[in-house]
């Protein structure tokens, strides 16, 4: 079985990260979305909730399983037996940062592979950033995060 993980920090899981769930789900046996941390980064979402926000975004795709860990990613792919890490990628700075963490990655565990996927036209201006923003003004964000998401977070928070 090849098993692939689409790792981020998802705070929160937007369209734009769905998107390339849905398209690693078409080229491996199971994806795992890893709900992470990253120590540079301020959250608004507690790893509880950015998780349950990712597995209500991604539960309409039948081969993916959602997680949370708060280890090293190159830990986790050796752990659950995967074949890649799958990143997409906006721009070149993504790409120059995302680059750096697969060398890294591929150091610390040679079996696992980095698979970049560009986003597709129109999600270059998507992010968690974007949307944390647009939360904090009171603005609407159905456009960029799942419809499930949306509800949770009108619910929940």
């Amino acid at each position: 079985m090849r098993i692939a993980i689409v790792p981020g920090s998802f705070d929160p899981m937007t369209l734009g990260h769905v998107n390339i769930v849905e398209r690693a789900s078409k080229l491996f046996d199971k994806v795992i979305v890893a709900v992470m941390i990253n120590n540079k980064k301020k959250y608004m979402f507690t790893p509880e909730e950015r998780t349950e926000m990712a597995r209500l975004s991604c539960s309409h795709i039948e081969n993916v399983d959602v997680i949370f860990d708060d280890g090293m990613l190159a830990d986790l792919a050796y752990r659950v037996g995967a074949c890649a890490i799958v990143k997409g990628l906006r721009d070149e700075k993504d790409y120059l940062y995302e680059f750096e963490m697969a060398q890294y990655n591929s150091r610390v565990n040679p079996n696992v592979e980095t698979v970049f996927l560009p986003c597709e036209e129109g999600a270059h201006d998507i992010s968690s950033t974007a949307v944390r923003r647009r939360l904090e003004c009171g603005d609407d964000i159905s456009d960029v995060v799942s419809t499930k998401a949306v509800e949770y977070l009108k619910a929940h928070v």
